[in-house]
């Protein structure tokens, strides 16, 4: 048995399919079915049921799978920690963050770290919260920011960030102007735009709207929240964003005023996976975060 047998049995667990696991090792299938068929053999254990079109982890495959994981990730951390050894704590930073993120303080957060560290490349990547919980789950993102509540938030460490309620976000001459805020339950009439089904906030409004006793007439779904602000200057719909969200807006085009009964947080937290080795770039990005959030206003 060798670490590549575990990694190719590891990875046809995962996918369950030896062509998905094939195309993401780049080998071909037959080199995969050989190298887990020698595992088995060796192991004297059929480890996958292949009676149907997708395979299943037996018994002895699940025992294994256990076992296999550990010393995978072991082996990653360990590879991990010589590669900062050998960038003379030099490296990448994957960082995930969500659309609305760069309207706030964070560009300057960016900043100033790049020039405390300029041997670090920072690599961002912009996705909806709840992938960005899958990718630092599965270790293709280092560190992500991403809004509660979480599927799995047993798995991360969270660092808090930023606790934001949603605001009403219609035309200036819009029925609420004047008030000083507005119950969602007023607004079932409307027609909502709203991020994605990916962006856990699209979760967080829809929530709000059944504990308000409605289901929104969603119109409009996007990724983009500048586009959909357009849209609500154009008398599409309205939308529900943070309260900050205001400082990018012209009060003379938008009225911004703040959702209540119930009322929905905007919760921004920073999150990193348990029990998984970080490289030098994300350690000092985290002692960075800790030492430098709340930023300076």
């Amino acid at each position: 048995m060798d670490i590549r047998q575990l990694t190719y049995f590891a990875a046809v667990a995962r996918h369950g399919s030896f062509t998905k696991a094939a195309r993401e090792l780049h080998v071909t299938q037959p080199t995969l079915s050989k190298m887990v068929r020698l595992l088995e053999e060796e192991l004297g254990a059929t480890l996958f049921d292949r009676s149907s079109k997708q395979i299943a982890l037996t018994d002895a495959g699940e025992t294994i799978l256990r076992s296999s994981q550990g010393i995978l990730r072991s082996i990653e951390a360990m590879a991990a920690e010589l590669d900062d050894l050998a960038q003379a704590r030099k490296g990448t930073l994957r960082l995930g963050i969500p659309p609305m993120i760069g309207v706030h303080v964070f560009p300057s957060l960016i900043e100033r770290f790049h020039s405390r560290y300029p041997q670090i490349r920072l690599q961002l990547v912009e996705r909806g919260g709840k992938r960005i919980e899958e990718e630092v789950d599965s270790g293709d993102l280092d560190v992500g920011l991403v809004i509660l509540p979480m599927a799995q938030q047993e798995k991360f460490h969270l660092l808090p960030c930023l606790d934001e309620p949603l605001h009403l976000i219609a035309p200036r001459d819009h029925w609420a102007a004047g008030r000083e805020s507005v119950e969602l339950g007023e607004l079932a009439r409307e027609p909502f735009l709203l991020f994605r089904d990916e962006f856990t906030l699209h979760h967080l409004i829809l929530d709000g709207c059944r504990q308000a006793g409605f289901e929104p007439d969603i119109v409009f779904e996007s990724s983009q929240w500048d586009f959909m602000v357009q849209l609500v200057g154009a008398r599409f719909g309205i939308t529900l964003l943070p309260g900050g969200m205001r400082r990018s807006l012209d009060p003379e085009r938008f009225l911004v005023i703040p959702v209540v009964r119930p009322t929905m947080l905007w919760s921004l937290n920073m999150i990193w996976k348990k029990d998984k080795y970080l490289s030098y770039a994300a350690r000092e990005w985290i002692a960075f975060m800790q030492q430098e959030w709340p930023p300076a206003t």
